[in-house]
């Protein structure tokens, strides 16, 4: 219902130049360009400065934003206030999120609203937080288990409700019969030699992974960049190198061994929920976040 130009606009707000914003729409520069043109003449103002590389936003592109998240969350509880007239969730619940996240939390989450809601028909897709943002605003997803990072929108973006779910320690993994396997666990710091095996540059874990071994003063060698968990297991237990893992990430029965990180600072990573600002009382969406409410509690500060 909102004008999706008004959301062409905010992204570039965002990103700062056409073609980064054009990247983050999955849409070419031209695509973009033209659209802003349209949204100005339609408004009758101007909307863009052109800056250098950069193109910066007039005030009235400030305008027009700040009325297009009033808007959008005006719509969004319009919406949840005439689900709420109905005799209970019903109709298609569509969750995204990161891989652990699915594979530990909505599972049992969706598992749970299959039994307590028969009309809920839940809808699962695996994405990085990053696309998971982009899901929630284009309403091809309703709620998202994202992890804060450099790229994710911040606490106070007008167009998400973003809610910590659960607080995750993450464990040095190393091949069994390592020196630094101790059931006591280990320092991070002590690992500041080993070779170590990360996810790849576009995967949320990266930049956890370069600040956590950061905290601990040193800067991590990294020799192998692979994208799944699996993956990364199997090279630990041939003993290609080390690395940090979630503890509520499930691993296959490699030769491998989960090591806690003693000491400060203990790396950790927080899960948060995300769903478009004003949504959160849909009936659909409620029920989704009552469910993975439930399935985050067993697993607090990933017991």
């Amino acid at each position: 219902m909102i004008d999706r130009r008004l959301h062409v606009l905010r992204t570039l707000a965002e990103h700062g130049t056409v073609t980064a914003a054009a990247a983050a729409l999955h849409l070419t520069p031209s695509a973009v360009s033209q659209q802003l043109r349209l949204l100005a003449r339609d408004l009758g103002v101007e909307l863009l400065r052109p800056e250098g590389r950069r193109v910066r936003l007039t005030p009235a592109a400030h305008i027009a934003l700040r009325h297009a998240d009033a808007l959008r969350l005006q719509w969004e509880a319009a919406r949840a206030e005439l689900a709420q007239q109905g005799s209970g969730p019903r109709g298609t619940l569509r969750l995204c999120g990161v891989s652990s996240a699915l594979a530990t939390l909505a599972a049992p989450a969706v598992a749970r609203l299959r039994t307590t809601y028969p009309l809920v028909e839940p809808l699962l897709v695996e994405e990085e937080s990053g696309e998971c943002y982009r899901l929630l605003l284009a309403e091809e997803a309703d709620v998202a288990l994202v992890l804060p990072g450099p790229d994710a929108p911040p606490a106070t973006d007008p167009r998400f409700e973003q809610t910590p779910l659960l607080t995750d320690h993450q464990d040095l993994l190393v091949p069994e019969g390592h020196r630094l396997a101790r059931p006591g666990g280990v320092p991070l710091g002590a690992a500041a030699e080993e070779a170590w095996i990360v996810k790849t540059r576009d995967n949320d874990t990266h930049p956890l992974v370069l600040a956590a071994c950061a905290a601990a003063g040193f800067t991590p060698r990294v020799v192998h960049q692979v994208k799944e968990w699996y993956a990364v297991s199997a090279l630990v237990a041939e003993g290609l190198g080390v690395c940090l893992v979630p503890r509520i990430v499930p691993l296959p029965r490699h030769a491998v061994t989960r090591v806690p990180v003693s000491g400060a600072p203990v790396p950790v990573r927080q899960l948060l929920t995300a769903v478009r600002r004003g949504s959160a009382e849909h009936p659909l969406v409620k029920a989704g976040l009552e469910a993975l409410r439930e399935a985050a509690s067993g697993h607090v500060l990933g017991t």
